[in-house]
């Protein structure tokens, strides 16, 4: 595990324990081998955002060593890890010699910073996706994937999904039971595809520019079911339908059209989740015509029905989530 100042406290403890508990025989077994945790210079290093210290050792500490799987994590760190040369071409030294290199959260970005994302699939955090892409168009960025294998080199998204990620090669090292056995144990997902959609907010912070979008967009949040074509719209705003279509996309990154679909989504999930209405009734709250066209809505941009969305994201209390249904694993 490479770490750096201000690496992601998550994403360090969370795939390094699921990955050595695959391999205890027993809560008493201490034979299984320590994992490396390096940095730069070694020594302590404190991580984001609690601040807690780790022991690292120095990159050379692994110079003579075989390599499993090296990991690297993101956090507000990463971008003076990938500022740092000599890092960088530790890493793809390292890499190298490595069985499989995995990038959790925004330490595909270190990954890609090291060219070896070059040519290849990768996913990170929803909220980066579009820096990615930027700043490394040599990589095919899968938006919204939990995570992406290419080869040996594995990418997820934000913080649990790299959790997502451990259990899955828990699973090629030691088969399906074992991984199955830790997700009970551990009390987390026993298997989300990474095909699977991330469920992140689709809606983008509006932040300055002009107040009457933001305001529009406040609206449509909060209404949804409200009729919205561009040319309703435009006249909230008191423009015409093409200026403020040129206006809508510069100051949100997105159609009126999509940030309208997006809002509509959005408030059926919330729905969905709490379990208490018939998706004819989803449907309507969230602006959209009926059941079928709520399905065909979520099937189109979630890759998940309304019903199995429903099924597996319903709010249960004191209940344990019930098994990812079939119909959300990846499509071969």
């Amino acid at each position: 595990m490479l770490a750096f100042p201000r690496a992601e406290i998550l994403d360090i403890a969370g795939p390094l324990d699921l990955l050595c508990a695959a391999q205890l025989r027993g809560e008493e077994d201490t034979a299984i081998p320590a994992p490396l945790v390096v940095s730069r210079h070694g020594g302590t290093l404190a991580t984001w955002p609690s601040g807690l210290e780790i022991a690292t050792r120095p990159l050379r500490a692994c110079a003579r060593r075989p390599i499993d799987t090296l990991i690297v994590p993101g956090g507000t760190g990463v971008q003076a890890a990938c500022e740092d040369a000599r890092l960088l071409a530790w890493l793809r030294r390292t890499a190298a010699r490595a069985r499989r290199v995995v990038g959790v959260c925004t330490g595909a970005f270190l990954l890609a910073a090291a060219g070896l994302l070059d040519g290849r699939r990768a996913t990170t955090h929803w909220r980066f996706l579009d820096q990615l892409r930027e700043r490394h168009p040599a990589v095919a960025v899968e938006a919204d994937a939990l995570f992406v294998a290419d080869d040996n080199v594995y990418t997820s998204a934000g913080i649990t999904a790299g959790m997502d990620l451990a259990l899955h090669l828990v699973e090629q090292d030691y088969g399906a039971e074992r991984a199955l056995a830790l997700a009970r144990y551990w009390l987390i997902f026993a298997r989300r595809p990474g095909g699977q959609s991330q469920f992140s907010p689709l809606l983008p912070e509006v932040a300055g520019g002009r107040r009457s979008v933001a305001e529009l967009c406040a609206r449509i949040v909060s209404n949804p079911a409200q009729p919205a074509t561009v040319d309703a719209l435009a006249r909230e705003v008191a423009m015409s339908p093409r200026h403020f279509a040129r206006v809508f996309r510069a100051e949100t990154g997105m159609t009126p059209a999509r940030y309208v679909e997006n809002a509509r989504i959005e408030t059926a999930r919330r729905w969905l989740e709490q379990g208490t209405r018939s998706l004819d009734r989803v449907a309507a709250l969230a602006g959209l015509r009926d059941a079928e066209h709520l399905r065909r809505t979520f099937i189109r941009r979630l890759g998940i029905s309304p019903r199995d969305y429903r099924e597996h994201f319903e709010t249960r209390p004191g209940g344990a989530p019930p098994a990812i249904p079939a119909s959300t694993r990846p499509r071969s």
